[in-house]
C-alpha cells in the first residue's frame, strides 16, 4: 500500500472550516468501509467536491477571485466575456438559435460580461439559461447580476436570465461551459508491469492509495485503447465523454464551446507525463494531495480534448475548431475591444491590459487553456478558429 500523502504547508483553516473538513472525512470514511475498504478516486472526487452540503461546490466557501481558492478568466479580465460573445453572436447568427445555456456559471461573472457585449452589437438572445447544481453558487450569480445593472439594462432583466435544473429539449442556440470539464470526478488507472489497476482510496490512520486490479467495463475498455507504459498513472474521464453525449441530446441547433485546460490524446498520455495531471487549488497555492482537507479545496484535473471531440462526433456533432485559448480570443477580436477602452494613462487601462496578457500569455493561460467547438446545422467557419486551428492534434 503506498505511503500516505505528504504534509503541504498550506494556510491553516479557521476552527468551523476544520470542522466542516472533519465531517466531510467522515462521510468519505463510512463510505470506504461499507465499500469493502475500497473506493474509486472518481467516487472518492465526487464526495470532496459535490457531497449534498459538504463538497467543495455545494457548500458556503468562497471558491472564485481574490478571497477564494482560484481565480477564472473571467474574472481575470471582462474582455474575456465580451470576446466570447462575439462568437456567441456568430453562431446564434448561423443557427437561427435564440438562446445561450452556460454550465457552472461561477461568480456570474462571465454572463454578466456576454449580455453585456451582446447587447452592444443588438445580438441579445431571447434566453440566457444557467445550469448550476450548486445552490450557493447560483445565489451569488443572481448577486453578481443584480449588482451588475448599471453594466446591465431592463432588456436584460426581463424573464431573459433563468436557472434552470436540467438540461432543455430540442436547444437552439450556444452551449458554453468555462472551467466545468476539469471539475468533473475522474478515474485513476495504473499501468503496471503486471497488468491495468485501478487506483482508488481507502484508510489506514488517514487516506491512502491503494490499487486494485482493473476489472472489465468502460473504464478497462478506455484504458486499453491509451498507449502508455509502465510504470504510468493518469486519469480517465467517464463523466466529460457522457457530458458531450447529453449536451448533443440537447442541441438541436447550434454549437457547444468548452473552454478548460488540456491537451490532446497524445500530449495528454505523453511518456514524460507519467503521474498525471491531477491538481488541487487551496488559497491561490496548488498542490498535487487530493487528500487534504476535503471539502475545502478544490480538486481538478486537465481535459483529455480527444475524448471530448470523440464523443461529439459519435453523437453526431461536427468538429467545429480546436485552438488554444490566446489565439481564439485573439481570432474573436480581444485587441480590438482593448483599443476601445479607456485612454492609455488610466488606471483601468493598465488593468485591462495586464488582465489580457494574462489570458493570451504562453506562460500564463494562453496555450495551456483550449477552446473546442462541436456543433450541427453550422454552414461557415467560426470565427474563432479561423487561424492557428490546431484540430490535427486531437
Amino acid at each position: 500500500m503506498p505511503a500516505a500523502p505528504r504534509a503541504l504547508d498550506l494556510p491553516e483553516p479557521s476552527a468551523e472550516a476544520r470542522r466542516h473538513s472533519d465531517r466531510l472525512s467522515a462521510s468519505i470514511r463510512n463510505e470506504i468501509a461499507a465499500s469493502d475498504g475500497w473506493i474509486s478516486f472518481a467516487r472518492f472526487m465526487e464526495m470532496a467536491l459535490y457531497a449534498p452540503g459538504q463538497g467543495y461546490y455545494v457548500a458556503g466557501a468562497t471558491k472564485f477571485g481574490e478571497a477564494g481558492d482560484f481565480v477564472t478568466a473571467p474574472e481575470i479580465s471582462p474582455l474575456f466575456g465580451r470576446t466570447l460573445a462575439r462568437q456567441v453572436a456568430q453562431v446564434l447568427e448561423l443557427s437561427g438559435g435564440d438562446g445561450v445555456l452556460e454550465l457552472g456559471a461561477g461568480s456570474g461573472a462571465m454572463a454578466v460580461d456576454v449580455l453585456h457585449e451582446l447587447r452592444t452589437i443588438d445580438r441579445l438572445p431571447r434566453r440566457y439559461l444557467i445550469l448550476e447544481t450548486s445552490p450557493q453558487l447560483a445565489q451569488r450569480q443572481r448577486h453578481t447580476l443584480q449588482h451588475r445593472q448599471s453594466v446591465l439594462d431592463d432588456r436584460i432583466h426581463d424573464d431573459r436570465i433563468q436557472w434552470i435544473d436540467a438540461l432543455p429539449e430540442n436547444f437552439d442556440g450556444v452551449i458554453i461551459a468555462n472551467e466545468v470539464l476539469d471539475a468533473l470526478p475522474v478515474h485513476l488507472v495504473a499501468w503496471r508491469g503486471d497488468g491495468l489497476y485501478e487506483r482508488g482510496v481507502s484508510w489506514s490512520d488517514g487516506f491512502v492509495w491503494e490499487e486494485r486490479l482493473l476489472q472489465p467495463g468502460a473504464l478497462r475498455s478506455a484504458a486499453d485503447n491509451i498507449a502508455a507504459v509502465p510504470e504510468y498513472v493518469s486519469e480517465i474521464s467517464l463523466l466529460a465523454p457522457a457530458l458531450v453525449r447529453s449536451l448533443s441530446a440537447s442541441l438541436h441547433r447550434g454549437a457547444l464551446l468548452f473552454i478548460d485546460y488540456g491537451f490532446g490524446r497524445r500530449e495528454y498520455y505523453h511518456p514524460q507525463r507519467a503521474h498525471g495531471t491531477l491538481m488541487c487549488h487551496y488559497r491561490h497555492l496548488a498542490h498535487d494531495d487530493p487528500f487534504l482537507l476535503p471539502g475545502l479545496q478544490d480538486v481538478t484535473s486537465h481535459v483529455d480534448f480527444t475524448a471530448v471531440a470523440q464523443a461529439g462526433i459519435e453523437a453526431g456533432m461536427e468538429l467545429l475548431g480546436y485552438t488554444t485559448q490566446a489565439q481564439f480570443l485573439i481570432n474573436s477580436g480581444i485587441s480590438g475591444l482593448l483599443e476601445q477602452q479607456p485612454e492609455p494613462t488610466s488606471a483601468v487601462h493598465f488593468a485591462r491590459t495586464a488582465g489580457v496578457q494574462k489570458l493570451l500569455s504562453p506562460a500564463e493561460m494562453g496555450e495551456l487553456f483550449k477552446v473546442i467547438a462541436l456543433g450541427r446545422g453550422i454552414d461557415r467557419p467560426l470565427i474563432g478558429f479561423t487561424s492557428g486551428d490546431k484540430s490535427r492534434l486531437l
